[in-house]
């Protein structure tokens, strides 16, 4: 942790402070890992951290009647948002705008990461991450990622396994 998050005690303004809290609250076993590369799309976090692209997760932030919703998708799967709102018996979802999400969350689209909201917010897992005992996320930033088992990050967040894939 930075002097000046650690000074500050539970707040921080750096968004991979905020992940690695959140994870060392979590008791979290894997570390925080850096790179040089960008993380930004899945191709380049697949590229960084040396893993298919099946094994990156994407942590998608919509929008629910309103309200703050987390989708968490393997890399190369793109998200259903008919499928979400049937799932939460929503109005209206839509995909948050950058500036929401930074707004929101303080992290930058590309660097989002599954945990360390300013809350917790819904959040759906997709199914396909189930596949896999170690799935790659982003930490905060568009260079910071961590490795984590998507049954424990399935406590970290709360969330609800679900199909909310589109079909190909």
């Amino acid at each position: 942790m930075t002097d000046s998050a650690a000074s500050t005690g539970n707040v921080t303004s750096d968004p991979v402070d905020k992940v690695r809290k959140f994870l060392e609250e979590a008791g979290h076993k894997g570390d925080i890992v850096f790179s040089e590369e960008t993380i930004r799309t899945v191709d380049d976090a697949s590229r960084t951290v040396g893993a298919p692209p099946e094994e990156i997760l994407k942590t998608l932030v919509l929008v629910a009647d309103g309200k703050p919703v987390i989708a968490l998708m393997s890399g190369p799967n793109r998200i259903d948002l008919k499928k979400i709102r049937t799932l939460l018996g929503a109005k209206r979802v839509s995909m948050a705008k950058p500036d929401w999400v930074f707004d929101y969350s303080g992290f930058t689209v590309g660097g989002v990461p599954p945990v360390g909201f300013p809350d917790r917010p819904l959040a759906l897992l997709d199914e396909d991450l189930f596949e896999f005992s170690t799935v790659w996320a982003a930490a905060g930033t568009d260079h910071a990622f961590f490795p984590v088992d998507p049954r424990t990050l399935q406590n970290y967040t709360f969330g609800s396994k679900g199909d909310i894939k589109k079909q190909t």
